[in-house]
């Protein structure tokens, strides 16, 4: 015999827990939508309401089980493998849901940010699969736990299945690379970026591939998947301004204080004249080594921007030219490594 008494007090404390969950699911839904990221909404919303059913459900199950109304003939529905293929359903439920969103609100972003409609189609494509796929999987495994013999299903689903996933493998690796790229946020549109040995600024993040623009102004389109795989430098965050360290060698002999001097001058020079140049922080000399056949020094100078590194550069290089002739401070030529082949 069952105990009524403790089946209704269930029964009224999953509905009071399902209605503080109600609740508690709106205020988390506002509070997300004031955060600048959009992945909590998607997380928030994909597991409220599955959640709140699952509450009712379960404890509609429990008090049903500790009333002991059900006869003995229908007790069979009570059967633990049923309330496991609910909570497949549930699972599959947020899954879907989750994934839809997050292909929907991030996939679109990209697709949106380039001008071929291919990037939309793919989305498109993606939004109804990966529906299909998640209840087609969830459907096998509620038939497993009902005890219903899938074999036919799997053997009629597994050739297509491996030439379905392996035809995506490519484009869902890139997709979700891109995604992570809009989420993490290592660089955004114009930033100036080094991945590997490629340098350029960054014109457009799709849902296949990021297209960089060179420095010699060529197109260069990279898998969003490699991207998530390799070290970038970003030359525009945390802020745009720029190291630059000029190197220069003086003869042996060359008074070292002197053009140290004449360094830090053109340095100030540079400041004043040029447009590319901070005064703070304020431009840095440094003597760094007795070499072979000279004397090496480090200039240190902070451009205004990323992109203006060869300005100042050659605006520098132009000036220490002009005053170390004038100073008569000599540049020596770079030691070369001469081979004598014996006969």
């Amino acid at each position: 015999m069952g105990d009524p008494l403790y089946a209704v007090l269930l029964l009224f404390a999953g509905l009071i827990g399902s209605v503080v969950l109600y609740w508690l699911y709106h205020w988390l839904l506002k509070r997300a939508e004031k955060t600048e990221s959009k992945i909590d909404d998607i997380l928030v919303a994909a597991t409220g309401k599955p959640l709140i059913i699952t509450i009712l459900v379960v404890t509609v199950y429990l008090a049903i089980v500790s009333s002991g109304i059900i006869p003995p003939k229908y007790e069979y529905i009570l059967d633990s493998k049923y309330l496991n293929a609910f909570y497949i359903i549930i699972g599959a439920w947020v899954a879907s849901s989750f994934s839809y969103n997050f292909i929907h609100l991030y996939g679109r972003w990209m697709a949106s940010r380039t001008e071929s409609e291919v990037d939309d189609r793919i989305i498109d494509v993606l939004e109804i699969a990966v529906k299909y796929v998640i209840w087609f999987i969830a459907f096998l495994l509620i038939l497993s736990t009902l005890d219903i013999d899938i074999t036919p299903l799997l053997a009629g689903a597994g050739i297509a299945g491996v030439a379905v996933a392996l035809a995506a493998q490519d484009l869902l690796s890139n997709f979700f690379g891109g995604a992570l790229i809009v989420m993490d946020k290592p660089f955004k549109m114009g930033d100036r970026i080094k991945i590997d040995n490629y340098l350029g600024d960054v014109i457009s993040v799709g849902p296949r591939s990021t297209r960089i623009q060179t420095l010699d102004y060529q197109l260069l389109t990279i898998p969003n998947s490699k991207i998530a795989n390799s070290v970038i430098i970003n030359y525009a965050l945390p802020e745009v301004r720029l190291k630059i360290k000029i190197p220069v060698s003086v003869a042996y002999g060359s008074d070292v204080k002197r053009v140290k001097e004449i360094l830090l001058e053109i340095a100030n020079e540079a400041v004043e004249r040029s447009e590319y140049v901070l005064n703070d922080p304020a431009p840095t000399v440094y003597f760094l080594e007795f070499a072979d056949s000279s004397l090496n020094f480090t200039l240190v100078v902070w451009a205004k921007a990323f992109n203006m590194a060869w300005d100042v550069q050659d605006f520098i290089n132009t000036r220490i030219d002009e005053r170390f002739r004038e100073e008569g401070i000599e540049i020596p030529f770079p030691q070369m490594d001469v081979h004598i082949r014996k006969s």
